[in-house]
């Protein structure tokens, strides 16, 4: 974003290395992770979401000893079964403050790099979620925010109370919706736009 750190135009995604998309691999998650960091990848980003949390915990383990040539993001916001599946949504502002405090744990670091609401909870206003999160940056928990998978109202409406940093939806050759309006916002209100799964879920690979 307009105001926010800089990184490569190519980050990693770790929400695979939960075993979403098949067996993991633990030694192998940290050592591609050991290996992106080797080759200047830059941002890196992992969720509470994925494996129920412990994905936070493999993260912070692999980016041990190098914390410091990399921006961390991830994301609060779904809630999940004892699989580690998602099974609802909380963005109340008191579920981020101790989403915040599990996720520091976890990843075993002082601030996060950039925090990102995953799912916008219809029950909650997203300028109240927003309003925390930015609180939060205030806290020197972290540093930016950013949202995943809103409209352009949405995204508007969230800037109004504090500065997004990011925005991130899914964005590859059969998912073209982001050209439709959200470039154009991005553009507009400086927000950096972060594709996920730009090669379609291992389908183009």
């Amino acid at each position: 974003g307009r105001d926010g750190p800089s990184v490569g135009a190519i980050g990693m995604g770790c929400m695979a290395m939960a075993g979403w998309y098949g067996t993991r691999d633990d030694a192998a998650a940290i050592a591609a992770v050991h290996r992106a960091v080797d080759l200047g990848i830059t941002l890196f980003d992992t969720s509470d979401l994925y494996g129920g949390g412990d994905n936070e915990r493999l993260v912070g383990q692999a980016i041990k000893g190098r914390r410091d040539r990399i921006v961390l993001s991830t994301k609060f916001g779904n809630t999940w079964d004892e699989r580690g599946w998602p099974n609802g949504v909380n963005a109340k502002p008191d579920y981020c403050r101790s989403a915040c405090e599990a996720s520091l744990k976890r990843l075993d670091v002082d601030v996060i790099d950039l925090y990102y609401l995953h799912r916008v909870d219809p029950e909650v206003p997203v300028e109240e979620t927003v309003g925390a999160m930015a609180d939060l940056v205030k806290a020197g928990k972290v540093r930016y925010i950013g949202l995943s998978e809103v409209n352009p109202n949405t995204l508007r409406r969230a800037h109004a109370v504090h500065p997004v940093t990011a925005l991130q939806t899914e964005y590859s050759l059969w998912s073209r919706e982001p050209e439709e309006e959200l470039f154009r916002v991005c553009d507009e209100l400086g927000i950096g736009f972060v594709g996920y799964a730009p090669l379609g879920r291992r389908l183009l690979t």
